[in-house]
């Protein structure tokens, strides 16, 4: 897999700034969150504990303080590579671990979150909790705590560091686009990497007459605090009627055409986590600090969980759960539903008020550390103490909270990324064998009625480009994509085929129910990195960073021919490759649809010089 980026020049301050708290713990080394405590039982059975499923951190356990320090452009001559491995690998039949397989097969590919998409549905009304069936033998049950999860919250750093990269948002099934830089679906809450069961016809994005496209707008970066080296503005969004933009301690919308600002939702603190899934009606979730961060109290917690309206600019509800209350971690929305977890647990709200629909008891050593929403929404519940644990899967019901099926990992898996959970699509780092700090050595493709696994795909770390940062943020996956029954993964760039020792990549396909590669392969032609977005129909939306001499390009992969069509094309002025080269996939949050295509930033820093200017966004679009 990608090794994770560099840290850019500023290195965000220990336990300061407007950031969520940064103590991250060493990576390869990953926490061992205290065992929570018992909450009042609100009637769920008991289930089992999950089987383990570490998954290494996709990215450095500290964010990084800033844009990424710019590098030459692909093609830019270069000390000669040495070879590769070959990009094929054998798919791993079920529960077998993944070998490498011979170097030169054939290869193929790669969220929201392979990269960004975003969008996911809402759909049900609050309701009391339902008794679940037991998913498994026992002490694996899921039990749901009283009104409230009674839980003093504990400080919990937040890693905002995006998988990958980019949000790579899945697509919703409707895949309309508009969401589309992070790990997970698009609007309607179908998922984006989930695609419409896989006809190319089902595709919305079309080609324009011509690809090339201008700048729409530039969004400055805004002014950081001297006291502070970043700041987390993590979140980006698009409808038919905005683009909205996470800044310092507020979301600004701005038209998507023109950028000028339409509205601004201002929030106590900065933003700690967001999602890329939007329900139908245009609304998302974040989490955010309920104060700004001071040299006497530099961290607050992310403590508050908050609705907003993205079309018409406000906030609809703003909630806390628990007595301390609850830090969370990561927050997701399926349905009409909004899942938080965290160390301490989970607690879902009703969409539409911020009612308490359910929240799983966390006793016996286990606890909700995660959701994944869009069309199905799926919990990575923890269970037993760092050094034996146990993950178990679970397809949840939305409205109750009870647990539909369920897949227990091998003990000993720490972490598991959701790349997808419709189809399901779980990514982990078995026993730690990535070896580059992706996250990501195996992906499990799982019946979401039965929790059956159907097949475990070995994915090298030094063949394959994906990645997780799944230590707290299950959703934050990207270099994938998942729909049309396979999985498409970006390639490790190689030696390519022109002069001047060129590099390239791929995209390549596995299937879901097999786990073997299809044959199928999308180049990124010589000095260009192929990454993939998320799906469009039965198509994959794939990003090509350029050379140092040109602009990037969006491609629409067919997802039965595997041909490239250019949906866009952006210029080679120098000024402008500088500000899109700082918005790379492993760096930043990306969204296309419609011939427009949105790129931002997820932390904010000071320049590193005076006449150095910086960008928290850009638009560009095509006139076609």
């Amino acid at each position: 897999m990608t090794q994770p980026p560099p840290p850019p020049p500023h290195q965000p301050p220990q336990g300061g700034g407007f950031g969520p708290p940064q103590n991250q713990p060493p990576q390869n080394q990953p926490p061992q969150p205290p065992a929570p405590p018992a909450g009042p039982d609100l009637g769920k059975a008991p289930q089992q504990p999950g089987y383990g499923y570490p998954q290494a951190p996709a990215t450095p356990p500290v964010p990084p303080a800033g844009p990424p320090p710019q590098q030459p452009g692909y093609g830019y001559p270069q000390a000669p590579p040495q070879p590769q491995p070959g990009y094929g690998y054998p798919g791993q039949q079920p529960g077998q671990p993944g070998q490498p397989g011979a170097y030169g097969q054939p290869a193929q590919p790669y969220g929201q979150p392979g990269q960004p998409g975003y969008g996911y549905q809402p759909g049900y009304q609050p309701t009391m909790p339902v008794q679940p069936q037991a998913a498994g033998g026992p002490g694996g049950g899921r039990k749901i705590n009283a009104p409230v999860v009674i839980i003093v919250a504990a400080v919990v750093a937040i890693a905002l560091i995006i998988g990958g990269g980019v949000w790579y948002a899945g697509s919703s099934g409707k895949d309309d686009g508009k969401n589309t830089a992070s790990s997970s679906g698009g609007k309607g809450g179908t998922d984006q990497k989930g695609g419409d069961g896989g006809k190319s016809a089902g595709a919305q994005e079309k080609a324009p007459a011509d690809p090339a496209s201008k700048v729409l707008f530039q969004v400055p970066m805004p002014a950081v605090s001297k006291e502070d080296d970043s700041v987390v503005v993590s979140g980006s969004w698009l409808t038919d009627k905005v683009y909205a933009k996470s800044g310092i301690a507020e979301v600004v919308g701005y038209d998507p055409a023109a950028g000028t600002k339409k509205w601004s939702i201002k929030l106590e603190g900065p933003v700690c986590a967001v999602t890329h899934h939007v329900t139908d009606d245009n609304k998302t979730v974040i989490v955010h600090q309920p104060a700004m961060p001071t040299k006497a109290e530099p961290a607050h917690g992310c403590t508050q969980v908050a609705v907003l309206d993205l079309d018409a600019g406000k906030k609809v509800w703003t909630k806390t759960a628990g007595e301390g209350p609850i830090s969370f971690d990561n927050v997701t929305i399926s349905g009409d539903t909004v899942a938080a977890g965290s160390t301490d647990g989970g607690v879902a709200f009703d969409i539409a008020k911020g009612d308490i629909l359910w929240s799983p008891k966390t006793t016996d050593t286990c606890y909700d550390a995660g959701y994944g929403g869009g069309e199905k929404l799926v919990a990575v519940r923890k269970c037993g103490s760092y050094d034996a644990r146990q993950l178990n899967i679970q397809t949840i019901d939305p409205k109750s909270g009870k647990v539909l099926s369920e897949y227990k990992m091998a003990k000993g898996i720490e972490y598991a990324g959701i790349v997808s959970t419709n189809p399901l699509v779980v990514a982990a780092d078995v026993g730690d064998s990535a070896g580059d700090g992706s996250g990501i050595s195996d992906f499990f493709s799982i019946d979401n009625k039965t929790g059956k696994l159907l097949t475990r795909i070995g994915a090298p770390g030094d063949q394959y480009a994906a990645s997780c940062d799944s230590i707290t943020q299950p959703e934050s996956c990207g270099g994938l994509a998942a729909g049309n029954g396979k999985l498409y993964i970006a390639t490790e760039e190689h030696e390519g085929s022109g002069e001047s020792y060129s590099q390239a990549n791929e995209v390549v396909a596995f299937d879901l129910a097999t786990g073997k590669q299809t044959g199928q392969r999308a180049d990124s032609g010589d000095d260009y990195t192929i990454t993939p977005l998320r799906m469009d129909g039965g198509n994959v939306i794939a990003y090509k960073r350029p050379p140092y001499d040109k602009g990037g390009q969006i491609v629409s992969i067919d997802g039965g021919t595997f041909k490239q069509t250019t949906l866009l094309e952006n210029p080679a002025t120098e000024a402008i490759r500088d500000v899109e080269s700082s918005m790379s996939p492993e760096y930043a949050e990306l969204i296309y649809a419609q011939g427009h295509l949105y790129m931002s930033q997820v932390y904010a820093s000071e320049p590193s010089s005076a006449d150095e200017k910086e960008y928290l966004a850009i638009a560009f679009g095509t006139s076609g």
